[in-house]
């Protein structure tokens, strides 16, 4: 046999280093390169390995050069780079691929192994079932076929599995193959199942087309089994082949042993990605099959392998599962050769009384070693391999049964791998079934181990090395072990609620969310941190609608208790830095919680204060103006029981957010009463006393914009600038003072004032944003803005084309700037208006030709054909094509915020609540007390001072000032809190019954069935 070298031999695979790609594909292979004498030829000059004189190459030829010599494959085969890998294209309907290569049957198990993994890229597997047998074919009947290949795919598919075969297409490695073939063709979208193919190179029928020096992509292979002879053709269904070359030609069983080899150091390699003491489990599955194959049996059990034999197939696996429940005594001699006489028919008689004593002894062996792996206690295991394979139904039925007891340090490794494997059902499985999530995560080093198995990420890789710093930190406080309830009072579900979150695993993160004690505040910061302002630049995919169930726990609880409801909306969590869960809703602008009727309510409280909500608007308004009416009665207060004194009634009604708002939208009015006046009827060179009170009004304002910007700062919340209605302010005060204190730009002063006139009437907007009619309007003016804004980009286009081409024509060689614009851009502009203007400030008529081209009849020569022409398809696309998509964008935006219209405006009122209730009582200009008695309390720094000075006027207050009339003591936050668990739990309940029901529901129960 010729020796191939396809590849150099400075190209072999270098062990040491496992990166090196490039050179992996150097497999050693075996072509026998030596025979002996011409005795070592027949007389067709076939040698001894059973290639042809031909074949081999001119060293090997030489027969004075062996003279004395026997063949031995051991020394007369010589092993050089193969010449034979790549990709197998089979023929046919269904062109399927498959990786190849030839390897010697020499070849380290775990150099194949990599090949598998690092270069095929492999996941390894969960479960390696080798699946033995008769090699030829054989009758299956049609109900064990359909069996064996559900049986065989689903074990695959729902655990990971490798599937080892012989690789031909004939006997039980043809069955596989179509088992293969049935689930890639119904299941085309949920992986490939992976069935590797150990087979003699030797044996293989038209292996000439697999040899290519530089690899076959792909090698075009021919399934001919007309013409293959003693040969084997091979299996089109199998993903990949390992073809294993000893240097002979026509001899089967060469890849017994490597496979062997292989299957054991596959066994040998860990499970999962953890540190675990449980290895890849291997499992061996056998249908029909002759001695051979009962050796194969005897020496898998002997290693610990388990059998699954396929009874029914015939052969030796009926003659095995006839014996296997009969009791050790009934196996003899006599009963072995009846079975096999049964089993085997014509093949029997050939064998000898020897072999079936043999067997027999084999027999026996098995049964005692079935009966010995029965017995062994090994349940941790078990589920160890039911969580990698993500069995649960196997871990409900055969391992958590009702004699079964299991502690959670049991269940640790198991809900480790269940986290890291993403597996929601048997982490629910677990939790059912005693682990304690407290105790779990009880080792801060276990918190580390999750978030260091995240995904490659950047962010997510820095969280995992903080969350390893603070540990680190937390571990060396001055050598001082934390206290244990320290520990204990850490809520352990959150910790994997937010780990879970961080992934944007919505099944992980409802589990653990349904674990969480406190379950709205921890659902409202992970709303708070899908928000781009908290990770600008890398927002680790977090989604925002993670659990969608947060809504209806509170309306649960609203429904039941509204007073604990609204209480749990500001329930102060220590774990979250001293935040509550309303705060977070709104910083996390959830506007679907911030819209329900609780939520609502409390912000109705918060708007009137200490008001009753009950109370008529005119009710208010009239107390407003004649105040001394709180005092009889008129008017309610929030707390009836509660005795009130005069003074506490006035500051109630004036401190209150409702009243406020409407003294300042009468100092708006009035400010923009005088700012109008002043710049119609009363703006000199030397300001008047209405100019200078305006000043002094304005300057109020500009402290007001200095609180807020204060107050933002404060509550570390979102930039004050990227408000819009904040933009308006500081762009009003600031045109407002630009010019009008120089007196050499008196008159640009007061036009910039004009101006500023504008942009305070824009400002007036926000006011009317309270209003559940106006509000949603103006949001949808708002919006439209946007629209409009980016939609004159592309009306720009059209104006320009069409201006400067007609005022090319019309005008010759004008240098005049001002008339250039009016001509190319004014006045098609206006034209899309329908106005169509001749005189401009005064001027002369700018479309009559300035200096034309005129020709003998002095008229001038441009043509007007197409100067109209050009006016047609103008207005056709600018007047209809483009007003009227812009009518379309207008309608999509009206209709979308109108679909949310409600939605919308309950969250945008909240932004105005908030800033009454921390607004100081007295309107603009009177507010400029306030920050004078605030400013003073600052600098003297007591408490005599900040009572006494302007006590008329009420301080300033922040939003939490109202919570404090919510805040509880220790015991009754834990009571709180267990009722909300309460109220979860009765919720989920519903929910889960409510599924049940659906429609959808019983047609897919019905339909499993």
């Amino acid at each position: 046999m010729s020796s191939f070298e396809f590849l150099p031999t400075n190209n072999m695979f270098n062990l040491e280093n496992l990166h090196n790609t490039t050179c992996f594909l150097c497999i050693i292979m075996n072509p026998c390169i030596n025979t002996c004498l011409l005795s070592f030829y027949t007389s067709e000059e076939i040698c001894k390995c059973g290639y042809s004189k031909e074949a081999h190459n001119v060293k090997a030829i030489k027969p004075e050069d062996f003279v004395g010599e026997t063949w031995n494959k051991h020394r007369h085969v010589l092993e050089v780079p193969t010449n034979a890998f790549g990709e197998i294209q089979f023929d046919g309907l269904q062109q399927t691929t498959a990786k190849y290569a030839r390897v010697s049957s020499e070849t380290s198990p775990e150099v194949l192994y990599r090949l598998l993994t690092e270069q095929w890229h492999l996941l390894p597997p969960n479960l390696l079932i080798s699946v033995t047998g008769g090699a030829k074919n054989f009758n299956l009947k049609p109900h064990l076929r359909n069996m064996f290949h559900r049986g065989l795919i689903k074990v695959a598919q729902t655990t990971g599995a490798w599937i080892i075969t012989g690789g031909t297409n004939a006997g039980v490695m043809k069955h596989v193959g179509q088992a293969v073939r049935d689930y890639s063709l119904s299941n085309s979208m949920q992986g490939q199942i992976v069935a590797i193919g150990v087979a003699t190179w030797g044996v293989i029928h038209n292996r000439d087309a697999l040899i290519n020096e530089e690899g076959c992509f792909p090698a075009l292979y021919m399934t001919d089994k007309t013409s293959q002879g003693r040969l084997s053709c091979l299996d089109k269904n199998h993903t990949h082949f390992l073809l294993v070359d000893d240097g002979t030609h026509g001899h089967y069983g060469v890849e017994i042993e490597l496979r062997t080899c292989l299957e054991k150091c596959i066994s040998g390699k860990q499970l999962g990605k953890k540190d675990s003491s449980v290895t890849i489990p291997v499992v061996c599955v056998v249908l029909e099959g002759g001695p051979g194959t009962l050796n194969t049996i005897f020496n898998a059990m002997k290693n610990g392998t388990p059998c699954v034999i396929f009874e029914g197939t015939g052969r030796i696996a009926d003659v095995i599962a006839q014996v296997s429940g009969l009791p050790l005594q009934q196996i003899t001699i006599t009963l072995i050769h009846q079975l096999m006489e049964k089993f085997f028919g014509q093949e029997y008689k050939k064998f000898t009384e020897f072999s079936v004593i043999e067997w027999t002894k084999k027999v026996c062996r098995l049964h005692n070693l079935l009966f010995e792996t029965l017995t062994l206690d090994c349940w941790k295991t078990q589920l160890e391999l039911a969580v990698a394979w993500n069995r649960v139904d196997i871990a409900k039925t055969e391992i958590f049964t009702e004699d079964s007891l299991w502690s959670s340090a049991d269940l640790h490794q198991a809900m480790f791998s269940a986290l890291v494997g993403n597996k929601p059902q048997f982490v629910t499985l677990l939790l059912e079934n005693g682990m304690s999530l407290r105790k779990f995560l009880q080792n801060e080093e276990t918190l580390c181990n999750l978030y260091r198995e995240m995904p490659s990420c950047f962010f997510l890789r820095k969280l995992a090395k903080r969350v390893h710093s603070k540990a680190d930190l937390l571990s060396k406080n001055n050598g001082a072990p934390r206290p244990a309830g320290e520990v204990a009072q850490r809520d352990a579900s959150s910790d994997v609620f937010l780990w879970a979150v961080l992934q944007n695993n919505r099944d992980l993160a409802e589990i653990a969310w349904e674990q969480v004690f406190n379950t709205q505040t921890d659902s409202d910061r992970v709303r708070a941190y899908s928000q781009p302002w908290i990770y600008p630049r890398n927002r680790a995919g977090i989604h925002p609608g993670v659990l969608t169930c947060v809504p209806g726990v509170f309306s649960e609880c609203y429904n039941t208790d509204e007073e604990r409801a609204l209480k749990l909306l500001v329930h102060v969590s220590n774990f979250w830095g001293g935040t509550t869960s309303l705060w977070l809703a709104l910083k996390a602008e959830d506007k679907r919680f911030v819209a329900l009727s609780g939520v609502q309510a409390f912000m109705t409280r918060v708007w009137c204060g200490e008001l009753s909500v009950d109370n008529h608007i005119l009710r208010v308004l009239i107390c407003m103006l004649f105040f001394p009416l709180i005092y009889t009665g008129f008017l309610a207060f929030s707390a009836p029981d509660k005795p009130l004194s005069c003074w506490d009634r006035l500051v109630s009604l004036y401190g209150s957010p409702q009243v406020k708002f409407y003294w300042n939208i009468v100092s708006y009015f009035f400010f923009l009463n005088l700012f109008a006046g002043v710049l119609m009827m009363d703006f000199h060179a030397t300001p008047s006393v209405p100019e200078l009170l305006l000043y002094v009004w304005v300057f109020s304002l500009v402290c007001e914009e200095f609180r807020q910007v204060r107050l933002e700062i404060m509550l570390h919340s979102k930039l004050y600038i990227t408000d819009l209605w904040n933009i308006l302010d500081v762009l009003s005060i600031l045109l407002f003072f630009h010019f009008r204190l120089t007196s050499e730009l008196f008159y640009a002063g007061k036009i910039v004032l004009c101006i500023d006139f504008v942009v305070f009437c824009l400002r007036l907007m926000a006011i009317f944003t309270i209003s559940q009619t106006l509000g949603p309007k103006i949001i949808i003016v708002r919006r439209m803005m946007k629209d409009l804004f980016f939609f004159m980009f592309l009306l720009s286009i059209w104006v320009v084309a069409y201006g400067v081409a007609k005022q090319g024509i019309l005008i010759h060689n004008d240098t005049r700037l001002d008339w250039i614009f009016r001509g190319a851009i004014y006045e098609p502009y206006l034209i899309i208006f329908g106005n169509f203007p001749e005189n401009l400030a005064g001027k002369l008529r700018f479309m009559n030709p300035k200096c034309p081209i005129l020709n003998e009849n002095h008229t001038p020569v441009f043509p007007e054909w197409l100067t109209i022409t050009m006016l047609c398809v103008y207005l056709l696309f600018a007047n209809i094509l483009l007003l009227n998509l812009l009518i379309a964008i207008f309608n999509f935006t009206f209709q979308e915020v109108q679909d949310n219209t409600d939605r919308i405006w309950k969250f945008q009122r909240y932004e105005l609540i908030k800033e009454y209730h921390s607004r100081p009582a007295a309107p603009p200009p009177f507010i400029i007390f306030s920050y004078t008695r605030f400013y003073l309390s600052l600098c003297v720094i007591t408490v005599h001072v900040y009572l006494c000075i302007f006590p008329i006027i009420q301080a300033f207050t922040s939003l939490s000032h109202f919570f404090n009339h919510f805040l509880e003591d220790q015991t009754e936050a834990m009571e709180l809190l267990s009722w909300e668990a309460l109220m979860k739990d009765r919720y989920l309940l519903s929910v889960k019954q409510e599924t049940s029901r659906s429609t959808d529901r019983l047609i897919l129960d019905t339909a499993q069935k």
